[in-house]
Protein backbone atom coordinates (compact mmCIF):
# COMPACT_ATOMS: atom_id res chain seq x y z
CA UNK A 1 0.00 0.00 0.00
CA UNK A 2 1.15 3.54 -0.77
CA UNK A 3 0.01 5.55 2.20
CA UNK A 4 -1.61 8.90 1.33
CA UNK A 5 0.18 11.39 3.54
CA UNK A 6 -0.63 14.63 1.70
CA UNK A 7 -4.00 14.94 2.99
CA UNK A 8 -2.93 13.97 6.58
CA UNK A 9 -5.21 15.88 9.07
CA UNK A 10 -7.30 16.80 6.65
CA UNK A 11 -11.49 15.38 5.82
CA UNK A 12 -11.45 13.68 2.30
CA UNK A 13 -14.44 12.37 0.87
CA UNK A 14 -14.42 9.52 -1.29
CA UNK A 15 -17.17 8.22 -3.90
CA UNK A 16 -17.37 4.70 -5.16
CA UNK A 17 -16.65 1.83 -2.91
CA UNK A 18 -15.20 -0.40 -5.39
CA UNK A 19 -11.70 -2.08 -5.43
CA UNK A 20 -9.68 1.00 -6.26
CA UNK A 21 -12.21 2.80 -4.37
CA UNK A 22 -11.71 0.51 -1.16
CA UNK A 23 -7.73 0.76 -2.05
CA UNK A 24 -8.18 4.54 -1.60
CA UNK A 25 -9.77 4.83 1.49
CA UNK A 26 -7.25 2.21 3.15
CA UNK A 27 -4.44 4.38 1.87
CA UNK A 28 -5.77 7.64 3.01
CA UNK A 29 -6.55 6.18 6.41
CA UNK A 30 -2.88 5.22 6.97
CA UNK A 31 -1.83 8.59 5.80
CA UNK A 32 -3.70 10.01 8.42
CA UNK A 33 -6.73 11.45 6.63
CA UNK A 34 -10.25 11.27 7.96
CA UNK A 35 -12.42 9.87 5.41
CA UNK A 36 -16.12 9.73 4.46
CA UNK A 37 -16.90 7.14 1.75
CA UNK A 38 -19.92 6.74 0.31
CA UNK A 39 -21.21 4.67 -2.94
CA UNK A 40 -24.82 4.71 -4.77
CA UNK A 41 -24.91 0.82 -4.18
CA UNK A 42 -25.92 0.44 -0.63
CA UNK A 43 -24.36 -3.67 -0.59
CA UNK A 44 -20.80 -1.42 -0.91
CA UNK A 45 -21.59 0.98 1.59
CA UNK A 46 -22.29 -1.95 4.12
CA UNK A 47 -18.96 -3.65 3.17
CA UNK A 48 -17.23 -0.69 3.38
CA UNK A 49 -18.58 -0.03 6.87
CA UNK A 50 -17.63 -3.72 8.13
CA UNK A 51 -14.52 -2.79 6.73
CA UNK A 52 -13.93 -0.18 9.62
CA UNK A 53 -14.58 2.71 6.85
CA UNK A 54 -16.57 5.06 7.66
CA UNK A 55 -19.35 6.09 5.91
CA UNK A 56 -22.22 8.62 5.17
CA UNK A 57 -24.32 9.55 2.61
CA UNK A 58 -22.72 12.57 0.78
CA UNK A 59 -25.79 14.36 0.42
CA UNK A 60 -25.76 15.62 3.56
CA UNK A 61 -21.76 16.25 4.67
CA UNK A 62 -20.72 19.68 5.41
CA UNK A 63 -18.57 20.26 1.94
CA UNK A 64 -16.76 23.25 3.38
CA UNK A 65 -15.33 20.91 5.60
CA UNK A 66 -13.94 18.80 2.70
CA UNK A 67 -10.81 19.17 1.22
CA UNK A 68 -11.47 16.95 -2.03
CA UNK A 69 -13.46 14.65 -3.24
CA UNK A 70 -11.60 11.24 -4.59
CA UNK A 71 -14.28 10.27 -7.20
CA UNK A 72 -13.93 6.30 -8.59
CA UNK A 73 -13.10 6.55 -12.69
CA UNK A 74 -16.33 4.76 -13.30
CA UNK A 75 -18.16 7.85 -12.36
CA UNK A 76 -19.28 10.59 -14.88
CA UNK A 77 -16.99 13.79 -13.96
CA UNK A 78 -18.40 15.75 -17.05
CA UNK A 79 -20.54 13.86 -19.87
CA UNK A 80 -23.05 13.15 -19.81
CA UNK A 81 -23.52 14.89 -17.00
CA UNK A 82 -21.67 14.76 -13.76
CA UNK A 83 -22.38 12.63 -10.98
CA UNK A 84 -24.29 13.93 -7.94
CA UNK A 85 -21.46 13.94 -6.05
CA UNK A 86 -19.25 16.04 -8.42
CA UNK A 87 -22.08 18.47 -8.73
CA UNK A 88 -21.76 18.90 -5.08
CA UNK A 89 -18.06 19.20 -4.84
CA UNK A 90 -18.20 21.61 -7.22
CA UNK A 91 -20.45 24.16 -5.82
CA UNK A 92 -18.82 24.16 -2.90
CA UNK A 93 -14.99 24.95 -4.46
CA UNK A 94 -13.98 21.14 -3.55
CA UNK A 95 -11.35 20.09 -6.13
CA UNK A 96 -11.95 16.61 -7.71
CA UNK A 97 -9.69 14.07 -8.11
CA UNK A 98 -8.65 10.16 -8.38
CA UNK A 99 -6.45 7.42 -7.26
CA UNK A 100 -3.49 8.34 -9.77
CA UNK A 101 -3.69 11.77 -8.70
CA UNK A 102 -3.12 10.94 -5.29
CA UNK A 103 -0.16 8.40 -5.90
CA UNK A 104 1.15 11.64 -8.33
CA UNK A 105 1.28 13.50 -5.36
CA UNK A 106 2.80 10.96 -2.71
CA UNK A 107 5.55 10.69 -5.51
CA UNK A 108 6.07 14.54 -5.90
CA UNK A 109 6.04 14.23 -1.65
CA UNK A 110 8.40 11.52 -1.47
CA UNK A 111 10.42 10.64 -4.40
CA UNK A 112 10.03 12.85 -7.24
CA UNK A 113 12.86 10.97 -9.05
CA UNK A 114 11.45 7.52 -8.97
CA UNK A 115 10.60 6.56 -12.74
CA UNK A 116 7.44 6.93 -13.85
CA UNK A 117 5.64 5.62 -17.10
CA UNK A 118 2.33 6.36 -17.92
CA UNK A 119 0.69 4.59 -20.59
CA UNK A 120 -2.66 5.76 -22.67
CA UNK A 121 -4.59 5.04 -26.20
CA UNK A 122 -7.85 3.58 -27.25
CA UNK A 123 -6.22 0.24 -27.93
CA UNK A 124 -3.10 -1.67 -26.59
CA UNK A 125 -2.08 -0.17 -23.23
CA UNK A 126 -2.77 -3.25 -21.51
CA UNK A 127 -0.12 -5.31 -23.51
CA UNK A 128 1.88 -1.85 -23.61
CA UNK A 129 2.20 -1.33 -19.88
CA UNK A 130 2.81 -5.46 -19.37
CA UNK A 131 5.53 -5.55 -21.54
CA UNK A 132 7.13 -2.26 -20.08
CA UNK A 133 7.29 -3.89 -16.99
CA UNK A 134 8.65 -7.27 -18.67
CA UNK A 135 11.11 -5.54 -20.11
CA UNK A 136 12.58 -3.12 -17.30
CA UNK A 137 12.12 -6.23 -14.99
CA UNK A 138 14.32 -8.40 -16.97
CA UNK A 139 16.71 -5.47 -16.78
CA UNK A 140 17.11 -6.16 -13.36
CA UNK A 141 14.86 -2.83 -12.20
CA UNK A 142 12.36 -2.89 -9.11
CA UNK A 143 9.27 -2.49 -10.97
CA UNK A 144 5.70 -2.00 -9.52
CA UNK A 145 3.02 -1.82 -12.03
CA UNK A 146 -0.95 -0.85 -11.95
CA UNK A 147 -3.64 1.36 -12.41
CA UNK A 148 -6.27 0.55 -15.24
CA UNK A 149 -4.50 -3.29 -15.75
CA UNK A 150 -6.02 -4.12 -12.71
CA UNK A 151 -4.50 -3.03 -9.57
CA UNK A 152 -5.25 0.11 -8.25
CA UNK A 153 -2.19 2.19 -7.98
CA UNK A 154 -2.54 2.53 -4.33
CA UNK A 155 -2.13 -0.72 -3.77
CA UNK A 156 1.50 -0.86 -4.91
CA UNK A 157 4.71 -0.27 -2.96
CA UNK A 158 5.28 3.04 -1.39
CA UNK A 159 7.25 5.61 -3.81
CA UNK A 160 11.34 4.94 -3.20
CA UNK A 161 13.99 6.65 -5.57
CA UNK A 162 14.73 3.50 -7.51
CA UNK A 163 11.22 1.94 -7.74
CA UNK A 164 10.00 2.12 -10.85
CA UNK A 165 6.29 2.57 -12.13
CA UNK A 166 4.46 1.33 -14.84
CA UNK A 167 0.83 2.36 -15.11
CA UNK A 168 -1.93 2.18 -17.28
CA UNK A 169 -4.37 5.37 -17.58
CA UNK A 170 -7.66 5.18 -18.85
CA UNK A 171 -9.11 8.26 -20.43
CA UNK A 172 -11.14 8.64 -16.61
CA UNK A 173 -8.21 8.40 -14.96
CA UNK A 174 -6.20 10.83 -16.60
CA UNK A 175 -9.48 13.15 -16.41
CA UNK A 176 -9.33 12.86 -12.51
CA UNK A 177 -5.24 13.82 -12.39
CA UNK A 178 -4.58 17.14 -13.06
CA UNK A 179 -1.00 17.15 -11.96
CA UNK A 180 -0.08 14.07 -13.65
CA UNK A 181 3.72 14.11 -14.65
CA UNK A 182 5.44 10.84 -15.87
CA UNK A 183 9.04 10.34 -16.68
CA UNK A 184 7.57 8.78 -19.51
CA UNK A 185 4.28 9.32 -21.15
CA UNK A 186 3.03 7.29 -23.84
CA UNK A 187 -0.56 8.32 -26.11
CA UNK A 188 -0.28 5.00 -28.25
CA UNK A 189 -3.77 6.00 -30.70
CA UNK A 190 -7.02 7.26 -30.91
CA UNK A 191 -10.47 5.44 -32.29
CA UNK A 192 -14.01 6.67 -31.28
CA UNK A 193 -14.57 5.10 -27.86
CA UNK A 194 -16.33 6.38 -24.35
CA UNK A 195 -17.63 9.19 -25.94
CA UNK A 196 -20.57 8.61 -23.93
CA UNK A 197 -18.27 9.82 -20.99
CA UNK A 198 -16.49 12.41 -23.06
CA UNK A 199 -19.23 13.92 -25.46
CA UNK A 200 -16.91 14.36 -28.25
CA UNK A 201 -14.20 12.22 -29.88
CA UNK A 202 -12.33 15.73 -30.18
CA UNK A 203 -12.77 16.02 -25.88
CA UNK A 204 -11.70 12.50 -25.07
CA UNK A 205 -8.42 13.02 -27.74
CA UNK A 206 -7.74 16.00 -25.35
CA UNK A 207 -8.27 14.07 -22.59
CA UNK A 208 -5.74 11.31 -23.53
CA UNK A 209 -2.85 14.01 -24.46
CA UNK A 210 -2.56 15.63 -20.99
CA UNK A 211 -0.76 12.49 -20.10
CA UNK A 212 1.91 14.33 -22.14
CA UNK A 213 1.57 17.69 -20.77
CA UNK A 214 4.02 17.40 -18.07
CA UNK A 215 6.09 14.48 -19.29
CA UNK A 216 9.88 14.75 -19.65
CA UNK A 217 9.73 12.14 -22.48
CA UNK A 218 6.65 12.08 -24.55
CA UNK A 219 6.38 9.46 -26.70
CA UNK A 220 3.44 9.68 -29.29
CA UNK A 221 2.10 7.72 -31.86
CA UNK A 222 1.79 9.19 -35.25
CA UNK A 223 -0.90 6.80 -37.11
CA UNK A 224 -3.60 8.49 -36.65
CA UNK A 225 -5.25 11.95 -37.26
CA UNK A 226 -5.46 12.50 -32.93
CA UNK A 227 -1.50 11.24 -32.60
CA UNK A 228 -0.46 13.35 -35.80
CA UNK A 229 -2.51 16.39 -34.09
CA UNK A 230 -0.84 16.23 -30.82
CA UNK A 231 2.72 15.69 -32.16
CA UNK A 232 2.45 18.64 -34.58
CA UNK A 233 0.81 20.76 -31.21
CA UNK A 234 3.70 19.90 -29.35
CA UNK A 235 6.77 20.46 -31.81
CA UNK A 236 5.11 23.49 -32.27
CA UNK A 237 5.58 24.78 -28.55
CA UNK A 238 9.04 23.14 -28.70
CA UNK A 239 8.43 20.66 -26.43
CA UNK A 240 10.56 17.29 -27.59
CA UNK A 241 8.75 14.53 -28.49
CA UNK A 242 9.51 10.92 -29.62
CA UNK A 243 7.06 9.63 -32.74
CA UNK A 244 6.87 6.19 -33.30
CA UNK A 245 5.04 4.80 -36.01
CA UNK A 246 3.88 1.05 -38.01
CA UNK A 247 2.82 2.82 -41.04
CA UNK A 248 5.45 5.08 -42.03
CA UNK A 249 9.01 6.63 -41.89
CA UNK A 250 9.41 9.24 -39.55
CA UNK A 251 12.70 11.17 -38.51
CA UNK A 252 14.04 11.05 -35.05
CA UNK A 253 11.58 8.45 -33.64
CA UNK A 254 10.91 4.59 -33.62
CA UNK A 255 9.17 2.37 -36.53
CA UNK A 256 7.98 -1.15 -36.43
CA UNK A 257 8.28 -3.00 -39.60
CA UNK A 258 7.21 -6.35 -40.79
CA UNK A 259 8.99 -7.78 -38.07
CA UNK A 260 11.83 -5.84 -37.12
CA UNK A 261 12.34 -2.39 -34.75
CA UNK A 262 14.03 0.78 -36.01
CA UNK A 263 15.57 3.84 -34.50
CA UNK A 264 15.51 6.67 -36.76
CA UNK A 265 17.57 9.94 -37.16
CA UNK A 266 17.72 12.14 -39.51
CA UNK A 267 17.56 10.43 -42.81
CA UNK A 268 19.54 7.40 -41.43
CA UNK A 269 17.82 3.66 -39.20
CA UNK A 270 19.07 0.98 -37.19
CA UNK A 271 17.87 -1.69 -36.64
CA UNK A 272 17.56 -2.48 -33.04
CA UNK A 273 15.10 -5.41 -32.14
CA UNK A 274 13.83 -8.64 -34.03
CA UNK A 275 10.02 -10.08 -33.48
CA UNK A 276 10.68 -13.18 -35.73
CA UNK A 277 9.04 -15.87 -33.59
CA UNK A 278 7.75 -14.47 -30.54
CA UNK A 279 4.94 -15.70 -30.63
CA UNK A 280 3.09 -13.32 -27.59
CA UNK A 281 3.82 -10.02 -30.12
CA UNK A 282 2.06 -11.87 -33.03
CA UNK A 283 -0.02 -8.91 -35.36
CA UNK A 284 0.62 -5.70 -36.34
CA UNK A 285 -0.96 -4.09 -33.37
CA UNK A 286 1.86 -5.49 -31.33
CA UNK A 287 4.29 -4.16 -33.50
CA UNK A 288 2.82 -0.82 -32.19
CA UNK A 289 3.04 -1.89 -28.44
CA UNK A 290 6.52 -3.66 -28.84
CA UNK A 291 7.86 0.01 -30.42
CA UNK A 292 6.20 1.89 -27.60
CA UNK A 293 8.13 -0.13 -25.66
CA UNK A 294 11.12 -0.25 -26.55
CA UNK A 295 11.36 3.70 -26.74
CA UNK A 296 10.34 4.32 -23.43
CA UNK A 297 12.81 1.15 -21.83
CA UNK A 298 14.95 2.86 -24.46
CA UNK A 299 14.34 6.40 -22.81
CA UNK A 300 15.19 4.34 -18.90
CA UNK A 301 18.57 4.05 -20.19
CA UNK A 302 17.83 -0.18 -20.93
CA UNK A 303 20.61 -1.04 -23.70
CA UNK A 304 18.86 -2.47 -27.08
CA UNK A 305 20.69 -5.75 -26.16
CA UNK A 306 19.29 -6.40 -22.68
CA UNK A 307 15.62 -5.78 -24.57
CA UNK A 308 15.92 -7.83 -27.47
CA UNK A 309 16.64 -10.36 -24.60
CA UNK A 310 13.90 -9.45 -22.86
CA UNK A 311 10.89 -9.57 -25.67
CA UNK A 312 11.89 -13.19 -26.10
CA UNK A 313 10.49 -13.55 -23.40
CA UNK A 314 7.84 -11.63 -22.76
CA UNK A 315 4.89 -14.16 -22.22
CA UNK A 316 1.95 -12.02 -23.02
CA UNK A 317 -1.06 -11.11 -21.78
CA UNK A 318 -3.43 -13.80 -20.03
CA UNK A 319 -6.82 -13.40 -22.30
CA UNK A 320 -5.02 -11.40 -25.05
CA UNK A 321 -3.84 -13.66 -28.21
CA UNK A 322 -2.64 -15.78 -25.37
CA UNK A 323 -0.98 -19.15 -26.42
CA UNK A 324 -2.41 -21.95 -24.49
CA UNK A 325 -0.34 -24.62 -26.41
CA UNK A 326 0.14 -27.00 -28.86
CA UNK A 327 -1.66 -30.20 -30.15
CA UNK A 328 0.54 -31.08 -33.07
CA UNK A 329 0.64 -28.52 -35.77
CA UNK A 330 -2.57 -27.01 -34.20
CA UNK A 331 -2.23 -23.79 -32.09
CA UNK A 332 -4.80 -23.24 -29.54
CA UNK A 333 -5.29 -19.65 -28.57
CA UNK A 334 -7.16 -17.60 -25.77
CA UNK A 335 -8.44 -14.20 -26.63
CA UNK A 336 -11.13 -13.64 -23.99
CA UNK A 337 -10.31 -10.48 -23.89
CA UNK A 338 -11.80 -9.64 -27.53
CA UNK A 339 -15.30 -8.54 -26.66
CA UNK A 340 -16.28 -7.08 -29.74
CA UNK A 341 -15.53 -7.41 -33.44
CA UNK A 342 -12.90 -4.51 -33.67
CA UNK A 343 -10.75 -6.61 -31.05
CA UNK A 344 -11.39 -9.66 -33.26
CA UNK A 345 -10.00 -8.41 -35.97
CA UNK A 346 -6.26 -8.05 -34.46
CA UNK A 347 -6.01 -12.13 -33.67
CA UNK A 348 -8.19 -12.85 -36.81
CA UNK A 349 -5.42 -10.68 -39.10
CA UNK A 350 -2.77 -12.93 -37.01
CA UNK A 351 -3.42 -16.45 -37.62
CA UNK A 352 -4.31 -18.48 -41.18
CA UNK A 353 -6.42 -21.49 -41.01
CA UNK A 354 -8.35 -20.58 -38.41
CA UNK A 355 -11.17 -22.39 -36.14
CA UNK A 356 -12.45 -19.85 -34.88
CA UNK A 357 -14.52 -19.84 -31.43
CA UNK A 358 -16.98 -16.86 -31.22
CA UNK A 359 -20.08 -15.53 -29.79
CA UNK A 360 -21.22 -14.99 -26.14
CA UNK A 361 -23.51 -11.68 -25.39
CA UNK A 362 -23.44 -9.65 -28.70
CA UNK A 363 -22.49 -6.46 -29.29
CA UNK A 364 -24.12 -3.94 -31.88
CA UNK A 365 -22.95 -4.52 -35.32
CA UNK A 366 -22.24 -7.96 -35.21
CA UNK A 367 -20.01 -9.28 -37.40
CA UNK A 368 -20.02 -8.10 -40.41
CA UNK A 369 -17.21 -5.89 -40.22
CA UNK A 370 -14.75 -8.71 -40.29
CA UNK A 371 -15.89 -10.17 -43.85
CA UNK A 372 -12.11 -9.60 -45.10
CA UNK A 373 -11.11 -12.01 -42.60
CA UNK A 374 -13.59 -14.53 -43.53
CA UNK A 375 -11.02 -16.29 -45.68
CA UNK A 376 -8.47 -17.19 -43.17
CA UNK A 377 -11.38 -19.31 -41.00
CA UNK A 378 -11.63 -22.80 -41.82
CA UNK A 379 -14.72 -22.90 -39.88
CA UNK A 380 -16.36 -21.55 -37.41
CA UNK A 381 -17.84 -22.82 -33.71
CA UNK A 382 -20.72 -20.43 -32.69
CA UNK A 383 -21.83 -20.15 -28.68
CA UNK A 384 -24.06 -18.03 -26.55
CA UNK A 385 -27.11 -15.76 -27.71
CA UNK A 386 -24.89 -14.04 -29.95
CA UNK A 387 -24.82 -17.58 -32.30
CA UNK A 388 -27.92 -17.44 -34.60
CA UNK A 389 -27.09 -13.92 -35.46
CA UNK A 390 -23.26 -15.14 -36.09
CA UNK A 391 -24.25 -17.75 -38.30
CA UNK A 392 -26.48 -15.29 -40.57
CA UNK A 393 -23.47 -13.74 -41.23
CA UNK A 394 -21.24 -16.33 -42.15
CA UNK A 395 -24.31 -18.33 -43.95
CA UNK A 396 -22.53 -19.05 -47.51
CA UNK A 397 -19.07 -17.39 -46.75
CA UNK A 398 -17.67 -20.14 -43.68
CA UNK A 399 -18.90 -23.19 -42.90
CA UNK A 400 -20.25 -23.17 -39.04
CA UNK A 401 -21.17 -25.30 -36.34
CA UNK A 402 -23.61 -24.13 -33.75
CA UNK A 403 -22.13 -25.61 -30.85
CA UNK A 404 -23.90 -23.56 -28.16
CA UNK A 405 -21.26 -23.87 -25.57
CA UNK A 406 -17.74 -23.25 -25.13
CA UNK A 407 -17.28 -27.16 -24.14
CA UNK A 408 -18.82 -28.09 -27.47
CA UNK A 409 -17.29 -25.48 -29.68
CA UNK A 410 -13.50 -26.47 -28.49
CA UNK A 411 -14.20 -30.18 -28.36
CA UNK A 412 -15.69 -30.17 -32.30
CA UNK A 413 -12.57 -27.05 -33.27
CA UNK A 414 -9.83 -29.10 -31.49
CA UNK A 415 -11.42 -32.43 -33.42
CA UNK A 416 -11.85 -30.93 -36.92
CA UNK A 417 -8.45 -28.79 -36.89
CA UNK A 418 -6.14 -32.06 -35.57
CA UNK A 419 -8.15 -33.96 -38.49
CA UNK A 420 -6.89 -31.41 -41.32
CA UNK A 421 -3.64 -32.32 -40.61
CA UNK A 422 -1.82 -29.11 -41.06
CA UNK A 423 -1.00 -25.85 -39.30
CA UNK A 424 -4.03 -24.45 -37.75
CA UNK A 425 -5.09 -21.96 -34.69
CA UNK A 426 -8.09 -23.05 -32.82
CA UNK A 427 -8.49 -19.05 -31.59
CA UNK A 428 -11.39 -18.17 -28.87
CA UNK A 429 -11.67 -14.69 -29.94
CA UNK A 430 -15.41 -14.38 -29.34
CA UNK A 431 -16.25 -10.69 -30.70
CA UNK A 432 -18.83 -10.73 -27.32
CA UNK A 433 -19.42 -10.21 -23.72
CA UNK A 434 -19.43 -12.84 -21.69
CA UNK A 435 -22.15 -11.96 -19.31
CA UNK A 436 -24.67 -14.71 -20.87
CA UNK A 437 -22.77 -17.34 -20.14
CA UNK A 438 -20.02 -16.02 -17.82
CA UNK A 439 -19.21 -13.68 -15.15
CA UNK A 440 -16.64 -11.72 -17.10
CA UNK A 441 -14.15 -12.53 -20.10
CA UNK A 442 -11.35 -13.66 -17.68
CA UNK A 443 -13.82 -16.20 -16.34
CA UNK A 444 -14.93 -17.36 -20.10
CA UNK A 445 -10.58 -17.27 -20.89
CA UNK A 446 -9.36 -19.34 -17.66
CA UNK A 447 -12.13 -21.82 -18.70
CA UNK A 448 -11.16 -22.12 -22.30
CA UNK A 449 -7.34 -22.57 -20.80
CA UNK A 450 -8.44 -25.51 -18.00
CA UNK A 451 -10.45 -26.99 -21.14
CA UNK A 452 -7.43 -27.02 -23.23
CA UNK A 453 -4.76 -27.95 -20.74
CA UNK A 454 -7.09 -31.01 -20.29
CA UNK A 455 -7.45 -31.74 -24.08
CA UNK A 456 -3.29 -31.71 -24.03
Amino acid sequence: MIPVTTFAGKRVAVFGLGGSGLATCYALIAGGTDVIAFDDDAKKVAQAADAKVNTADLHNVDWSKVAALVLTPGVPLTHPEPHWSAKLATAAGVEIIGDVELFCRERRAHAPDAPFVAITGTNGKSTTTALIAHLLRHAGRDVQMGGNIGVPVLQLDPPGPQRNYVIECSSYQIDLAPSIAPTVGIMLNVTPDHIDRHGTIEHYAAVKSRILGRAKVRIIGVDDDYGRGMAKNFTAMQRPIVPISIKQIIPHGYVGGERNIYRTGGSEADDIADLTGIGSLRGSHNMQNAVAAFAACSALGVDDKTLQEGLRTFPGLAHRMEEIGKKGAVLFINDSKATNADSAAKALASFENIYWIAGGLPKEGGIASLAEFFPRIAKAYLIGKAAPDFARTLDGHVAYDMAETLDVALEHAARDAVAAGKPAAVLLSPACASFDQFPNFEVRGNRFRELVQALL
